[in-house]
């Protein structure tokens, strides 16, 4: 069996990462997804609000949506940790991929046992609009034993932080936008936003 491991801590999800996910359900057994806190960032949503729009993209996807689903429980700070729970999960024969986008490529080597992470697991690396993957990169993860593909896919040009910084609702999906509106999450980009417009 083949899985998925799809952790982001994108704050909030965006239709970029559920493009990946429709991509990644053709490729993989299983696909699993869940919301996680990156200790090299601040965010100040909590990570079950972000749980909860992850979910919203699952169900918004119209194909073979049968094998992705949110794993919150495989959420932790250290990937390793993730990866041991999923162990127990789906058992020790299961061949996993980690599943990262191009910006993090680079961060890699510093994440916690890496060595022993990628022992463990395959690597997947989505490209990104705007981060160029460097081959000194890549060599440097297969140094560390790493074992290492680039996804046939270029994610969508949009971002969260296009959302949090400028507004952008089109990286945004309608069920996203709406739970941030029931929710009242984001307020002070929407009061800047309001500020912005006011003639």
């Amino acid at each position: 069996m083949k899985i998925a491991l799809f952790g982001t801590s994108a704050d909030p999800p965006t239709a970029a990462h559920q493009a990946i996910m429709s991509w990644l359900c053709q490729s993989y057994d299983h696909v699993a997804v869940w919301a996680a806190n990156n200790p090299f960032k601040n965010q100040p949503i909590p990570l079950e609000h972000r749980a909860a729009m992850l979910q919203l993209l699952i169900a918004d996807i119209e194909t073979c949506k049968h094998n992705i689903a949110l794993e919150q429980e495989l959420s932790s700070f250290r990937t390793i940790e993730t990866v041991e729970k999923a162990k127990i999960h789906w058992g020790e024969d299961t061949v996993f991929t980690v599943v990262i986008g191009a910006d993090l490529l680079a961060q890699l080597p510093q994440w916690y046992r890496i060595q022993d992470l990628l022992r463990q697991v395959q690597l997947l690396v989505v490209p990104r609009p705007g981060y160029v993957i460097h081959e000194s990169s890549l060599h440097k993860i297969q140094q560390l034993g790493g074992k290492i593909a680039i996804a046939d896919l270029t994610g969508l040009d949009v971002s969260s932080t296009g959302y949090r910084e400028h507004g952008d609702y089109q990286a945004l999906t309608p069920p996203v936008v709406d739970y941030i509106h029931q929710q009242n999450l984001y307020q002070w980009k929407e009061q800047t936003s309001s500020k912005l417009s006011t003639p």
